[in-house]
């Protein structure tokens, strides 16, 4: 089953007065490029939550960002009501030496004095940790699960310009017909204005014919462009197909660059530039699956 480099998901618990959220955005990348933002108490345990989320996700650009916040504040941050006392007597000292008039909001003052709150060093347990580890995972299911619903829409869009392209290949065939008749046409043509009295040998001139027409041959380019569809096809049906979609579609445009090269006539020149266009949307869509 293929998967979508794109995806997004988030995640929330509560441990006791803690509230843990994860939030993880993915995009496509040819390598697995992760950036981790996290509370610095939890920097002990960035390793591990990194190599948790390497693990599951694998490739594309991945933005994870953990946070922790208190859900009862009362317990968690104080007033030093001494540290507010002493900017009160000293604002107040300082106004009358200088003869300023006090102010006339002290406590919008004084609540904007570095140092008033009182907030305790946090420290987080093994059990914590794990709550984080298993918030983690649930974010990384929903992401997981959104990669994959994004990948069937890929699926579903890959097959469907795969058709149009071996719709486009059987057109070649009726203007692959008449090609090898007006190739003669136009080689007998110019051969008789070549020659004098345009006279030639006949037996050397369907050798030479034979010969031209075979180095013009397209059978085996529309075989292996055929083969290819058909296994590109089948590989939607892989995990972690990304890449071998990707050579699998070089290897479809090798061949229908050849055909092109190889066609001498407009009609199939046309079909083959409607290949090209439905393959570059092809590879296009390749580049966002894991």
């Amino acid at each position: 089953m293929i998967r979508s480099m794109t995806g997004y998901g988030i995640a929330e618990q509560t441990f006791h007065t803690k509230k843990i959220t994860v939030e993880i955005k993915t995009l496509n990348s040819k390598q697995i490029d992760l950036q981790v933002k996290l509370p610095n108490e939890l920097r002990a345990a960035e390793l591990d939550l990194r190599n948790q989320i390497g693990a599951k996700l694998l490739r594309g650009k991945i933005d994870a960002m953990i946070t922790v916040t208190d859900t009862d504040l009362t317990q968690t941050y104080h007033i030093d009501q001494e540290v507010v006392k002493a900017y009160k007597e000293q604002i107040e000292a300082v106004s009358r030496q200088l003869g300023i008039a006090p102010a006339e909001d002290m406590a919008a003052l004084l609540f904007r004095m570095p140092g008033i709150f009182n907030v305790p060093a946090e420290s987080y347990d093994e059990a914590f940790i794990a709550k984080v580890s298993e918030t983690v995972e649930q974010a990384l299911t929903t992401v997981d699960n959104f990669r994959i619903q994004e990948g069937q829409t890929l699926k579903k869009d890959l097959l469907h310009r795969v058709e149009l392209i071996l719709g486009l290949l059987e057109q070649v065939e009726p203007y692959e017909k008449s090609r090898h008749e007006v190739i003669k046409q136009r080689l007998t043509k110019n051969l008789t204005e070549l020659t004098t009295a345009g006279q030639y040998d006949e037996n050397r001139f369907e050798q030479e014919l034979i010969y031209y027409l075979e180095k013009l041959d397209i059978t085996e380019e529309k075989v292996r462009l055929r083969q290819h569809c058909n296994y590109f096809n089948e590989s939607c049906d892989e995990d972690q197909a990304g890449k071998k979609l990707g050579f699998i579609a070089q290897e479809m445009g090798r061949e229908i660059n050849t055909l092109g090269s190889k066609a001498n006539e407009v009609n199939i020149q046309k079909l083959v530039v409607k290949m090209k266009d439905e393959l570059e949307k092809i590879k296009e869509q390749v580049c966002n699956i894991l």
